[in-house]
């Protein structure tokens, strides 16, 4: 069965908003987008690409899913061609919503038992970036394996919170290593009571 694994940049005091470029998600007035680029290194990368494994599949969002292919679409690069031939299974509540990339298909209804489906068919990693709504939904049912989270030395005090929305869940520290730039690379798992 394959895993769900969160990967995100985040900010010491936990916002997730816009880590890339200054005009990623202005959402709530937003001025503060691009923090996390002063931070890139190599090293952050290979992690990902660490959890991610070969075969691995991409949960969205619907609106990480538009904005993070639009960029690397419009951009280029290494990304481009990985994020267009990966399989991307994309959450939303609209089920008339098109999906514009290739390897695209849609979940709605119920999200997290449309996950636990996926979980049980797929052997590799399925993993969300970005998502924070779709991430409070599956958290909330028990449907989220490891997070690894990038958290950058930097306090924004303002921003969408990757943990916002009063979901409770104990995680217990599988490793931690740092970057030469400061970010701290930490893998949690739920702390299940066993």
């Amino acid at each position: 069965m394959g895993k769900v694994v969160v990967m995100n940049h985040v900010t010491l005091d936990g916002v997730m908003q816009g880590p890339g470029r200054p005009d990623e998600d202005t959402r709530g007035g937003f001025s503060d987008g691009g923090w996390a680029v002063p931070y890139a290194d190599q090293a952050t990368v290979q992690k990902m690409g660490e959890r991610m494994g070969p075969d691995h599949a991409f949960l969205f969002g619907r609106r990480t899913y538009g904005q993070l292919l639009a960029s690397w679409n419009a951009q280029g690069g290494p990304f481009k061609e990985a994020l267009n031939n990966t399989p991307k299974y994309v959450a939303t509540r609209d089920p008339a919503t098109r999906l514009e990339w290739p390897n695209s298909m849609l979940l709605h209804g119920d999200v997290p038992a449309a996950v636990q489906e996926l979980r049980e068919s797929f052997a590799s990693n399925l993993v969300i970036m970005g998502s924070g709504v779709l991430i409070r939904a599956l958290m909330a049912a028990g449907q989220i394996d490891e997070y690894l989270l990038m958290i950058h030395p930097v306090v924004l005090g303002n921003g969408q919170q990757l943990f916002a929305g009063g979901t409770k869940t104990p995680l217990r520290l599988i490793e931690a290593d740092h970057t030469s730039t400061g970010v701290l690379m930490a893998l949690y798992t739920p702390d299940k009571p066993g």
